[in-house]
């Protein structure tokens, strides 16, 4: 067999226009009339069940190989088809939880920080800790990348991050419930001093 010609590759920024671009001609496509027009959409229809099983199918032959899965799922174009086609291996609150560490460095360099809150009833909570100046927009900033990893939840909330625990006075430790409120100017924060235990031996 002779040498395969190399095939020119796309890489990230090349493919993101195209993208753009195929969702404009679809557009056109979809505003045009006349039997032509839909028979262009009914090919592209079809070509995109056939790639979409193509697709399924790799992916069935990985599944039971994490080092090969892996890598799909983390490149950027394999892992919006197989949103697209609704065949992503992944749970949601794994695709989730990716959305969000992959999100952090950029907040935080930004001066915001983020946590998973939870997944539940195809809603995410996300708390986000961010400076009343530019929060809204860093607000829609996380909604629009959860719901870029995970398009079948129906909300993003994002929350503030829940209150520290206040602070018990140490007093208060060593109050019996029956007994009356300790004195803070006798007690402070001394813990009370243990009895040593008597040896049998007696005293020295």
């Amino acid at each position: 067999m002779g040498e395969q010609p190399d095939v020119q590759r796309l890489d990230d920024p090349a493919v993101e226009p195209r993208l753009a671009r195929l969702d404009a001609v679809l557009g056109q496509l979809e505003q045009t009339p006349g039997r032509t027009a839909e028979l262009a959409l009914e090919a592209v229809e079809l070509l995109t069940e056939v790639y979409g099983e193509a697709l399924a199918r790799v992916t069935d032959l990985a599944a039971d190989s994490p080092r090969a899965l892996e890598p799909l799922t983390g490149d950027e174009l394999l892992r919006h088809l197989l949103l697209l086609h609704r065949i992503h291996p992944d749970p949601v609150h794994r695709r989730v939880a990716r959305a969000v560490d992959d999100l952090r460095p950029q907040l935080r360099a930004r001066g915001a920080d983020l946590a998973l809150v939870d997944v539940r009833d195809a809603v995410a909570t996300i708390s986000l800790s961010a400076s009343s100046c530019g929060a809204a927009g860093l607000r829609d900033l996380v909604r629009e990348q959860v719901l870029t990893f995970a398009p079948e939840l129906s909300a993003v909330d994002v929350v503030a991050p829940a209150p520290a625990p206040a602070l018990i006075p140490v007093a208060t430790l060593w109050q019996r419930p029956d007994g009356p409120p300790a004195d803070p100017a006798t007690t402070g924060d001394r813990v009370p001093q243990v009895a040593s235990p008597v040896t049998s031996g007696g005293p020295a």
